[in-house]
C-alpha cells in the first residue's frame, strides 16, 4: 500500500445538498490502477441512506417539477459552462480512479456535456400537440409529466458519461436524482453534484449514494422510486429490470455486448487494422462498444493479422497521465485477474494466440496493467466469444461470405454494436438492414449514437422498452397524457349518449 490509512480520501455520500459525515458502517477501497495503490475509502450505503436520499428527493419533486421548463433549462446551460470550465479537472479524476488515459477520459467528459446540451432543449423536447375542433367541439392535446424520483445505477468504466446519459434528460424532465455510482470509482459524482448546486438546482433535487449490492437492492424496492436506468453487465441487467419491474418501477436496463466489426475483401486493410486497434484496445477494452470479434471474410485474415501485430507491437502502455500513453491500466487488480483468466480458457480451447497480453513489459510495474492479446482461428462454441471479457483481449474469427458473417453476428446472444468495413454501397445496405444490433457502424468502429439520437442495443444487450439519451430518454423520464375537453358553452346538453364516441 503506498497510502497509509490517515491519508485516504473519505468518498461519502451527497444528500439534501450536502456531503454525509459521520463514522460510516461499511466501506470499500478505491484504488490508482496505475501503481496498486489505495486512494481512497467509499462509504456504502444501507437501506436506510437510500432512504434518506429518496425523502431528500421527494421533498424537492413538488418545486423541481412545478418550475417551468426554461428555467429548468437555464440551470443546465449554467451546468454545462461549469462542465466546461472544470472538464480537465473531472478527467484527471476519471484518470486516476478508473485508469483511462487522459485523452480518452477528455473526450468522456465531453460525450457527457453533448447530453447537456440536447438538456437545454428542454422546452422544445417537452413541447406536445394540440388538435383543436376533433368535433362537437372538442379539443384534444397531450402533456409529458415527469414521473416523480427516478434513479440511476450506472458502471465503473464511464463514472461522468454514463451518469449524463441519465440525471440531465430527467432532471429537465421535472424529476428529481438518486445516482448510484460504481464503487470503484466513485469521486467524480460528487464532483457532478457540486457542479449542480453551483449551477442552481435545488437541493434534493441530485443525491449521491455509493454503495454496493445491498444499495442498489434498497433502490429496487424502495416504494416511492418510479423509475430506475442502469447500464452495466447483462446478469445485472437482468436482475434489475426483473426486480424493478416485479416492484413496479420503469426500468431502462443496459447489459453487456460482444461487438464484432466484419471486414469484408473489399475494405481497405490498413483503415480497418487502425479501426480495429482503437476499437479493441482503447481504454483497455472496458468499454460497452469496444470491438472484441473481428470477423474476417474471405481471404483478408492473414493480411489483416499481419497489420495487427506490427501495431500492437507499438502500444504504450503505461499510466494514463503520461501524455504519449496508449493504453493505461484496467480498474482493479481483481478484474485483471478476471481477464487473465479469459486468456486462459482461449488457450485451453484451441484458438491461436497471435499476441500474449500476459507477458508484456508493462504487466511487471505495478499497477493493474495488461498487454494486447490476440487470438486467431477462433470459435463461437469457445468461451472467449461468447463471454462478453471487458479487457484488451480480440478474437479473429473466419467466414466464407456476408452471408456467413451475418448469421455469426445475429446468432450471437448479445446485439449492442456492430460496424462493417467495406467500400461497396450494395454491401453496406444489405449489412445494416439485415443484421441484429441497435447500433450499426459503416467504416466506423465505434458507432456511438450522438446525444440528439439515442443509444441501445437489441437481444440480451437491453432491457425494457426505451433506449438512452435523445428523444427516447424524454419518453422515458416522462408519462404520456392525454386530455379532450369541451367547455360548457361549447355545446347544448343533448342528454346521455350511449353510443361510441365518434368523431363528427
Amino acid at each position: 500500500m503506498g497510502k497509509s490509512e490517515q491519508a485516504l480520501a473519505d468518498i461519502t455520500h451527497w444528500i439534501g445538498g450536502q456531503r454525509v459525515t459521520g463514522a460510516p458502517a461499511r466501506t470499500g477501497q478505491v484504488f490508482n490502477p496505475a501503481t496498486g495503490d489505495v486512494t481512497g475509502s467509499v462509504r456504502l450505503a444501507d437501506a436506510s441512506t437510500v432512504d434518506a436520499a429518496v425523502k431528500s428527493a421527494l421533498g424537492a419533486w413538488p418545486a423541481w417539477s412545478e418550475t417551468s421548463p426554461p428555467n429548468r433549462a437555464r440551470v443546465m446551460f449554467r451546468f454545462k459552462e461549469l462542465l466546461e470550465r472544470n472538464h480537465e479537472a473531472l478527467a484527471s479524476i476519471l484518470t486516476h480512479e478508473h485508469g483511462k488515459v487522459l485523452s480518452d477520459a477528455k473526450g468522456e467528459v465531453q460525450r457527457g456535456i453533448e447530453v447537456v446540451e440536447f438538456a437545454c432543449g428542454a422546452p422544445q423536447l417537452l413541447k406536445t400537440q394540440f388538435s383543436d375542433n376533433i368535433g362537437g367541439g372538442i379539443d384534444n392535446y397531450s402533456l409529458r409529466q415527469p414521473l416523480g424520483v427516478v434513479a440511476g445505477i450506472t458502471p465503473f468504466n464511464f463514472p461522468v458519461m454514463v451518469p449524463m446519459w441519465m440525471f440531465p434528460l430527467a432532471l429537465v424532465c421535472g424529476n428529481t436524482f438518486v445516482l448510484k455510482p460504481s464503487e470503484r470509482d466513485p469521486s467524480a459524482s460528487l464532483m457532478l453534484a457540486e457542479l449542480l448546486q453551483q449551477a442552481g438546482l435545488p437541493d434534493g433535487a441530485f443525491n449521491v449514494v455509493q454503495g454496493d449490492k445491498e444499495a442498489v437492492d434498497a433502490i429496487l424496492a424502495h416504494k416511492d422510486i418510479a423509475g430506475i436506468s442502469f447500464v452495466g453487465s447483462t446478469p445485472i441487467a437482468e436482475y434489475i429490470h426483473r426486480e424493478g419491474t416485479r416492484h413496479g418501477k420503469r426500468v431502462q436496463a443496459l447489459g453487456g455486448a460482444k461487438n464484432h466489426m466484419i471486414v469484408m475483401p473489399d475494405a481497405d486493410l490498413d483503415q480497418a487494422a487502425d479501426a480495429l486497434i482503437g476499437a479493441a484496445y482503447g481504454s483497455a477494452g472496458e468499454r460497452c462498444m469496444a470491438v472484441s470479434v473481428c470477423v474476417a471474410v474471405g481471404d483478408v485474415a492473414d493480411a489483416l493479422i499481419e497489420r495487427l501485430k506490427s501495431r500492437i507491437s507499438a502500444l504504450r502502455i503505461k499510466s494514463g497521465m503520461e501524455a504519449d500513453a496508449d493504453i493505461g491500466p484496467l480498474v482493479t487488480g481483481a478484474h485483471r485477474e478476471k481477464v487473465l483468466g479469459y486468456i486462459d480458457h482461449g488457450v485451453a480451447d484451441g484458438a491461436r494466440l497471435v499476441c500474449d497480453g500476459r507477458t508484456h513489459e508493462a504487466t511487471t510495474q505495478p499497477g493493474f496493467f495488461l498487454g494486447a492479446t490476440l487470438f486467431d482461428k477462433v470459435e463461437p462454441s469457445m468461451q472467449i466469444y461468447q463471454d462478453e471479457i471487458f479487457g484488451p483481449v480480440l478474437c479473429v474469427t473466419r467466414v466464407r461470405d456476408l452471408a456467413a458473417a451475418l448469421e455469426m453476428v445475429n446468432s450471437h446472444q448479445y446485439g449492442n454494436g456492430v460496424a462493417c468495413y467495406t467500400s461497396d454501397g450494395g454491401t453496406a445496405r444489405e449489412f445494416a438492414r439485415n443484421v441484429r444490433a441497435g447500433m450499426v457502424g459503416i467504416n466506423i468502429p465505434i458507432p456511438v449514437p450522438m446525444a440528439f439520437h439515442s443509444f441501445g442495443g437489441w437481444k440480451r444487450s437491453m432491457f425494457g422498452d426505451y433506449h438512452a439519451y435523445g428523444e427516447e430518454g424524454v419518453r422515458f423520464y416522462t408519462r404520456y397524457k392525454s386530455v379532450m375537453q369541451r367547455w360548457p358553452d361549447a355545446a347544448a346538453s343533448k342528454g346521455p349518449e350511449f353510443a361510441m364516441p365518434v368523431n363528427k
